[in-house]
């Protein structure tokens, strides 16, 4: 087993989207010894992503074009990325951490940023991965202006998909609400705001079978009536998944404050309940989860890093 020590690093950056690649390019402008690990490609859900129209800088820019930028720019600055799938957080008893992979390589460091996001849950149907980017989407912030005038749905019953709902028609035509049940989950306030929108259709106890469409991206859904079993077919462009998201807050094996949703609660500085652990981007708790959001907080998270550690040694000495 290959391990390396707290004396070879200060801090290990876990997941390499936005939030991991911005964290690394300031660690390495702040002279921090520092290691990120992603077990893919790195840019996270930028890769997913067709066209991106809200980061500042950037009119448009493609999903993975805006990954490799932001990967260079770290490794500009001396970002070691290392291909590594990891498989938990520990703390050790003198308060360092030691970050296993699947590899069996270990790293150990004073510090760690946890950026390793979430994944939105999948219907697991067919043409969704298909059409993931041309049409299917599941993030109303980020796509929803691409839909201008068009007829699209979302699917789910919670408050996410019918708060989602409500924001997209302000670019849609037409937004459908397909949920397998006959009443939502969302809360009252949620439910009665989309119910009063004109551009709002729910269409109750109803699953989908598949996502169709052409070269061209999506056309329509395959519908089933879940109490009779009939099929249809809706029409849309655009179909917006919004049945869950969890946070990859798992990979931490230790008790850490977090929410309901397994979000991590930090301080204004990005550190969670457990002192030298810091988390950024999609996984942490806060209104809104955006690129500019998830490199907001990894900025602070690098320079909070710096200095911890200054803190820590002083304590030391």
């Amino acid at each position: 087993m290959t391990t390396s020590t707290s004396s070879d690093l200060d801090v290990i950056i876990v997941g390499g989207g936005p939030a991991g690649l911005c964290a690394a390019m300031y660690a390495g402008r702040g002279m921090l010894k520092a290691v990120l690990l992603e077990r893919g490609i790195t840019g996270g859900e930028l890769l997913n992503t067709e066209k991106i129209e809200d980061y500042p800088g950037f009119l448009t820019i493609l999903g993975p074009e805006l990954a490799e930028a932001m990967t260079k720019h770290a490794v500009h600055f001396g970002a070691d990325i290392r291909q590594e799938e990891v498989e938990g957080i520990h703390r050790n008893p003198d308060g360092t951490f030691r970050v296993t992979t699947s590899s069996g390589t270990e790293y150990t460091a004073p510090t760690v940023i946890l950026t390793a996001g979430g994944t939105p849950t999948k219907l697991g149907v067919p043409g969704e991965i298909e059409y993931a980017g041309r049409g299917v989407s599941y993030c109303a912030v980020c796509d929803g202006a691409f839909f201008k005038g068009e007829r699209i749905a979302v699917i789910g019953g919670g408050d996410a998909a019918v708060e989602e709902a409500d924001y997209l028609t302000r670019y849609a035509s037409k937004v459908y609400i397909i949920h397998r049940r006959e009443e939502f989950r969302a809360s009252r306030v949620v439910q009665e705001r989309a119910f009063a929108n004109p551009k709002i259709e729910v269409i109750w106890n109803t699953k989908v079978l598949e996502m169709a469409g052409d070269v061209q991206g999506l056309k329509h859904l395959e519908l089933e009536d879940t109490a009779t079993g009939s099929r249809s077919q809706l029409p849309v462009t655009g179909a917006f998944v919004f049945i869950g998201f969890k946070p990859n807050s798992g990979l931490v094996k230790e008790h850490l404050a977090h929410d309901a949703g397994g979000y991590i609660v930090t301080d204004d500085r990005m550190m969670t309940s457990v002192p030298g652990l810091f988390a950024a981007g999609d996984l942490r708790v806060q209104l809104t989860r955006q690129v500019t959001t998830a490199v907001g907080d990894a900025t602070t998270a690098a320079i909070a890093v710096e200095k911890y550690l200054t803190e820590r040694k002083t304590q030391r000495a």
